[in-house]
């Protein structure tokens, strides 16, 4: 009977806390998405704060929550990578209010930098390179490519400890591609080419956050290889949510030995980063580079573009699935068809009207060269 009495109160303690923590989860999940997706603005009570100069995004979520007029500073960083002021949070003294959802706050914390009016804005896409960047700044009269590009190729591993994870005597474009964080930034008059390379950086490890690093530790990746990984998927996948498809397929291939055989890593070094190609052709994919996975197997030897956040995330947690193909089926949305097999690759190809392109043909020389052999 005791014992029956011990299991008892054993069963009704485990319940209560069960319910406790569901209780407690479901509130926080409330409050967290409230906090991530308020538009409302209510009376409250006015806030004084102070960013100091070079206040990464973490900083500044750190002393909003300080200062009360936050509660959770992961929202806060989620709502800032998806909003317009990305990137263009100004230091300085704000009086903001409790009252206020975080975008409000956000706006006022920018607004230095929006009403500035020798500043200029340039906008660094997802998926851009280096050399577009460069020729971006040249053209918005920020700073010459040639002062761009130099300043790019300056950047040493004591001011960026993410370089030394490239390979020693990896022969790559630039050893700082992939890690310019696309963003809108405004940038001051007088601003040097060194220091918007600086903000770009700064930018990256603001939102290369220490959860989506511990992840990256968990598959064995390397933020270098992350950012391969990621800068492939960003000239691939146009539609959201084919992200973490073709991460898969990528996974597929290289776990079955199979070349990665992606378009853009021959066209990063056959146009020199700007990918200006319109038509791709069988020459275009036998341009000798170390990017081209045409030619060699594995991953490029680094980045060949500058991915965003979405890219980066679809990497780490990618979808699973058994495709190993896909092409495109509509080019105005870029979006694909996936297949398990390279006969249902060719089929399905058919089937969407869709001509075998210099990639096909890849495989199809492949098989003629296996024939002679």
């Amino acid at each position: 009977m005791v014992k029956i009495l011990k299991l008892f109160i054993i069963l009704i303690t485990a319940l209560t806390l069960s319910l406790m923590i569901f209780t407690y989860y479901r509130k926080y999940r409330r409050e967290y998405n409230r906090e991530l997706t308020n538009t409302t603005i209510t009376q409250g009570e006015d806030v004084t704060v102070v960013i100091p100069k070079k206040a990464s995004a973490k900083k500044i979520a750190s002393i909003l929550h300080k200062a009360g007029l936050i509660k959770y500073e992961r929202a806060f960083l989620e709502r800032l990578q998806d909003s317009e002021y990305r990137g263009r949070l100004s230091s300085g003294t704000f009086t903001l209010n409790t009252g206020w959802n975080t975008l409000r706050m956000m706006k006022e914390m920018s607004v230095s930098l929006d009403t500035g009016e020798n500043s200029k804005t340039l906008v660094v896409p997802e998926g851009f390179t280096v050399d577009m960047i460069a020729e971006r700044c040249q053209e918005l009269e920020i700073c010459s490519k040639t002062d761009f590009i130099n300043a790019v190729k300056s950047v040493t591993t004591s001011e960026f400890s993410y370089l030394t994870e490239v390979p020693p005597g990896a022969n790559v474009r630039y050893k700082l591609e992939g890690y310019l964080f696309p963003a809108t930034y405004t940038v001051p008059e007088g601003t040097t080419a060194k220091q918007l390379v600086n903000m770009m950086m700064d930018a990256f490890k603001n939102y290369y956050t220490d959860k989506l690093q511990e992840r990256a530790e968990e598959m064995g990746y390397s933020t270098y290889e992350v950012l391969t990984r990621a800068s492939m998927l960003e000239r691939e996948a146009k539609i959201p949510e084919e992200r973490a498809m073709i991460a898969q397929v990528i996974n597929n291939r290289l776990a079955a030995d199979m070349p990665l055989q992606i378009d853009s890593s021959a066209l990063y070094a056959e146009t020199n980063g700007l990918y200006d190609i319109e038509k791709v052709t069988y020459d275009d994919l036998a341009h000798p580079s170390e990017y081209n996975t045409y030619l060699h197997e594995g991953l490029p030897v680094g980045p060949i573009c500058n991915p965003g956040l979405a890219c980066i995330t679809a990497v780490l947690y990618p979808a699973e699935n058994n495709y190993y193909y896909y092409h495109i089926i509509n080019e105005e949305t870029g979006e694909h068809h996936f297949s398990e097999t390279y006969e249902e690759h060719l089929a399905t190809m058919e089937e969407d009207g869709v001509k075998p392109g210099p990639g096909e043909k890849f495989n199809e020389k492949e098989e003629e060269d296996d024939e002679d052999w």
